[in-house]
């Protein structure tokens, strides 16, 4: 059995990411984790929100307090009656620490974690990539999906492949997590510069690895600058694809998937993305 964690903002509970964690428990017959991410430290007010005719008001720091408390549990309730109806093995953390730490800290113990694409721990509004989600996502220890927060049945699958080996290792990692979606319609896109290689980078070890596990995989070659030729392509694409990157790293010597490449993807297509590295 696989143990797929998700993680939650209490305050601001995402459905989108409860449907996703479902229906990937479900299929990888795994246990699910409801990790929720409830630091000291984060409320859903603000200090001006408190503020009376004598300065900060106690009422009104206890009243929204108890709004917040109510919050938390009403979506761990929700969390736990999906998992029970759905009859899925299931757990449930509150993390009210420090919430970065917290998460890669159960990001060890997980086989794959999903997180929303919009998550930042923050009573403010942030597009994607938040702070939160990049700091995350540089650091995990597990596999990562990153989701959207309205569900969408997942049609096609995208692998990314750059010749390096952190672009295989997703696409192992991949195979390894979710393999019942073997059956959806796949992809290898790979891009390489006019001046320099004309062909699939290792074209056959590659083709024989992927016939292994996805035979009826297509494969698509493009020509230019990676960046604007995969984001291009994946606008065009089949808007419900989930697309398999291969490094998220600080670090990453990848000239493909640096930070950038990543960042690129969650602010501009609405693709689910299944990034993994190694150490």
């Amino acid at each position: 059995m696989k143990k797929i964690s998700a993680a939650f903002d209490g305050l601001k509970f995402s459905e989108g990411t409860l449907a996703y964690a479902l229906k990937l428990a479900a299929n990888s017959k795994a246990r699910l984790s409801g990790v929720f991410l409830d630091p000291f430290y984060y409320h859903s007010y603000g200090l001006y929100d408190l503020v009376g005719t004598q300065g900060i008001s106690r009422t009104k720091l206890e009243h929204r307090g108890a709004k917040d408390t109510a919050a938390r549990q009403q979506a761990s309730a929700r969390f736990e009656q999906a998992c029970r109806e759905a009859g899925i093995s299931f757990s449930v953390h509150h993390d009210d620490d420090f919430a970065m730490p917290e998460l890669l800290r159960e990001s060890i113990y997980s086989d794959l974690l999903i997180i929303g694409n919009e998550e930042n721990l923050s009573h403010h509004s942030e597009a994607p990539p938040t702070n939160f989600l990049r700091g995350f996502l540089s650091d995990t220890q597990c596999p990562v999906l990153v989701v959207p927060g309205e569900y969408r049945e997942i049609e096609k699958v995208i692998l990314l492949y750059d010749g390096k080996p952190s672009s295989v290792f997703a696409i192992k990692m991949f195979n390894y997590m979710l393999p019942w979606l073997r059956d959806k319609e796949t992809e290898v896109l790979s891009v390489t510069d006019p001046k320099d290689e004309k062909e699939l980078p290792a074209a056959d070890l590659m083709k024989e690895f992927i016939q292994c596990h996805y035979p009826r995989a297509t494969y698509t070659l493009l020509k230019g600058d990676a960046q604007e030729e995969i984001l291009g392509y994946l606008k065009a694409s089949c808007a419900n694809a989930l697309v398999v990157l291969g490094a998220y790293q600080r670090s990453a010597v990848s000239r493909w998937f640096k930070t950038s490449m990543a960042d690129v993807l969650l602010k501009d297509t609405r693709s689910l993305l299944f990034i993994a590295h190694q150490k």
